[in-house]
């Protein structure tokens, strides 16, 4: 039987879930499988992993959003400390919910996943005072590869919760985010995730 919970098609997008492990605490700590390949299939996520990435980012810090053109990547991401403000945008353009994005606080604490899969882009914001994010990947990171969505898209419209990284100042973003396209303008491109 499975040690998970958990909850596809979020606000009704197609692919997208969030995983619920079960945590065995007592006094002296926890235990958590974090992955475990049978029960993801037997909850219908038949996922074969081939990278695992991990990153330290400080309150404010934006990646995103990102995804790879020819190459994309299916990421299942959690939290390992602190606390983040995660966003997938759906890029796939035949699917009914195209350019619609879910958000979802991932912790340390809940120990939530998010699993992404591919043709969506990806992003988030920290809102503790540091982060430490960890995501396992359905391909390898392709450096000539990498595609960008403005964060602050005004038609995809993401609610980040700016509000919780007061002290921060402004959200810091990477140069290479600063001057991510609209979805407009990647429609102009011609570029397409078509699955």
């Amino acid at each position: 039987m499975s040690q998970l919970k958990v909850i596809h098609n979020l606000n009704g997008i197609k692919g997208l879930a969030v995983i619920e492990p079960t945590v065995h605490g007592d006094a002296r700590g926890y235990f958590v499988e974090t992955y475990n390949a049978n029960d993801m299939k037997e909850e219908g996520l038949d996922l074969t992993f081939v990278q695992d990435n991990q990153s330290k980012s400080s309150k404010g810090v934006l990646r995103g959003l990102h995804f790879q053109k020819q190459y994309p990547q299916g990421k299942l991401v959690r939290v390992i400390s602190g606390s983040v403000y995660d966003v997938a945008v759906d890029l796939r353009t035949s699917s009914p919910t195209y350019g619609k994005y879910y958000g979802i606080t991932l912790t340390g604490e809940t120990m939530k996943q998010f699993y992404i899969p591919k043709g969506f882009a990806h992003g988030f914001v920290v809102l503790s005072d540091e982060a430490v994010f960890a995501y396992k990947c359905t391909d390898f990171y392709h450096p000539n590869d990498e595609g960008g969505l403005a964060w602050d898209d005004p038609d995809i419209g993401v609610e980040w919760p700016l509000e919780k990284i007061e002290g921060a100042g402004e959200v810091q973003l990477s140069d290479k985010d600063k001057v991510n396209p609209t979805l407009k303008e990647i429609e102009a491109s011609g570029f397409k995730f078509v699955f």
